[in-house]
């Protein structure tokens, strides 16, 4: 059964779909819906259209009417509650509004004051959730979905393309993968991960048969000052660059919106903490530590690669 890719642009990002069907012009429609899908989720979550439903909200900052919000949001937003609980605020979609003072090309600290500042406006426990009603109550308060809708959004492609009896296929957002099915012979995808001191070449690859897989690392935006490297990755307990995780980490599990959470929340823990935290969930997966060791329970594809097997060095790339 022959393997069709399409390739896309879209949420910021290089996009792929990797599909085994019979015939091409099935899946060249099939295709079409599930960009038009993933088109959806970027007009509607994303903090950089002003028709957005994330612009919307954000305007309602300081209003203590809030908004009503719809099921599909309502389920997110449960999401992101469990995540911020169980990972004692390390997961908190309220924390975009530090982007505000921390500028990674700038190489320049934030003012401490004006830091001090915007940290008043993160945390989710200053927000309200009571389903239908959202309130964030402070002017100037943000929620971002930037931080976990293109892994929701490979699910969701991933499903619709199972629901319409599609059995073997691939999604690829940017690094974000879901997986529709193995292969038609049943073997896994081989996944490359990326080595986070060579963005060019891959450090491992993982078999990955089901569910989906997603990366995070120190390494997208970083900037150094005063010789002292600082990563893209910021604490949404204290508004600074977290600077004492490990250099990677890639999670598999039954959903790709869980692996990319469990990710951004390991990322936030120093190395040892990390791989406590992924050893709880009993999810499988990579941490690459700062010296470039190699810990974890993934499975490592062993063999010869199949030609269409190598997701970019992409790298399974996922961000923070």
């Amino acid at each position: 059964m022959p393997l069709l890719r399409f390739r896309f642009r879209a949420m910021g990002s290089p996009c792929e779909l990797k599909l085994h069907g019979p015939a091409r012009s099935g899946l060249e429609e099939l295709a079409r819906r599930c960009t038009r899908e993933v088109a959806r989720l970027e007009q509607k979550y994303s903090r950089y259209r002003e028709d957005s439903l994330a612009s919307a909200i954000n305007r309602s900052a300081g209003d203590e009417r809030g908004l009503e919000i719809d099921d599909e949001t309502a389920a997110l937003l449960d999401f992101a509650e469990t995540a911020n609980r169980e990972s004692e605020g390390r997961f908190d979609p309220t924390s975009g509004v530090l982007r505000r003072v921390w500028d990674f090309r700038s190489n320049r600290l934030p003012d401490p004051a004006e830091l001090a500042r915007i940290r008043d406006l993160v945390g989710w426990s200053k927000l309200r959730w009571e389903r239908p009603r959202l309130v964030l109550p402070l002017p100037g308060m943000q929620l971002d979905f930037g931080g976990f809708v293109k892994e929701y959004a490979a699910d969701r492609v991933a499903a619709l393309c199972r629901d319409a009896g599609l059995a073997s296929g691939l999604v690829d957002l940017g690094g974000d993968l879901a997986v529709v099915g193995p292969h038609p012979d049943g073997s896994p995808w081989q996944v490359g991960i990326r080595n986070p001191r060579r963005p060019g070449a891959a450090i491992a690859r993982v078999a990955v048969a089901s569910g989906g897989i997603a990366t995070s690392g120190d390494y997208e935006r970083c900037m150094v000052v005063d010789g002292v490297r600082y990563p893209h990755l910021l604490d949404p307990r204290t508004g600074e660059s977290f600077r004492g995780g490990p250099a990677s980490v890639s999670v598999q599990a039954p959903l790709c919106l869980v692996a990319g959470a469990a990710t951004t929340i390991a990322m936030l823990n120093d190395e040892r903490e990390s791989r406590a935290f992924l050893a709880g969930l009993g999810l499988p997966h990579l941490v690459i530590g700062q010296d470039g060791r190699l810990e974890g329970d993934v499975r490592l594809a062993s063999g010869a690669r199949r030609e269409h097997d190598e997701i970019g060095v992409p790298a399974v790339v996922g961000q923070a």
